[in-house]
């Protein structure tokens, strides 16, 4: 029997942003809106794997450039969780070439800055319940996710 997982609308989002920007994550915290949302923002792709080791988050957010990497490092990384958080990468153009290179490399959507409300949304609660449904699939309890995870090595 698979586990039963709560509706994104009845629980909100928990959601990891990484950016050298705070100020990124804000805004994102504003859109999700749900009383039990949240987001939790790091700086840098060695603290934020560091927290999923440990908490297990479906959805990650991340800047292009990171001070330890960029979105690509985090996306490898990320494939060695069970299952992997989904990524979707933030960007102040609409680039199409970015667009494509994220989603080619298993990356989920490419969120551009400033958050369009209804989009950051729709894009978020896509990716949270992608999540879901890939834990219902392998049958893991949500609260087991990641303790199986692949520790990262950090380089």
């Amino acid at each position: 029997m698979s586990p039963v997982f709560p509706s994104v609308l009845d629980t909100g989002l928990e959601v990891v942003v990484v950016s050298p920007l705070e100020s990124e994550a804000v805004p994102l915290r504003r859109v999700l809106g749900h009383p039990q949302s949240l987001v939790t923002w790091f700086q840098t792709c060695r603290a934020a794997l560091t927290f999923l080791r440990e908490h297990p988050v479906g959805v990650v957010v991340s800047h292009t450039q990171l001070a330890d990497g960029c979105w690509k490092d985090l996306l490898g990384a990320l494939s060695r969780f069970t299952p992997p958080p989904n990524l979707i990468v933030l960007s102040r153009l609409a680039d199409e070439g970015l667009w494509a290179e994220v989603l080619n490399l298993g990356g989920y959507d490419v969120l551009l800055t400033p958050f369009e409300r209804e989009e950051a949304l729709r894009v978020c609660q896509g990716a949270w319940r992608a999540w879901q449904r890939t834990l219902s699939e392998i049958s893991i309890p949500r609260g087991k996710a990641q303790s199986a995870a692949v520790a990262c090595a950090a380089g």
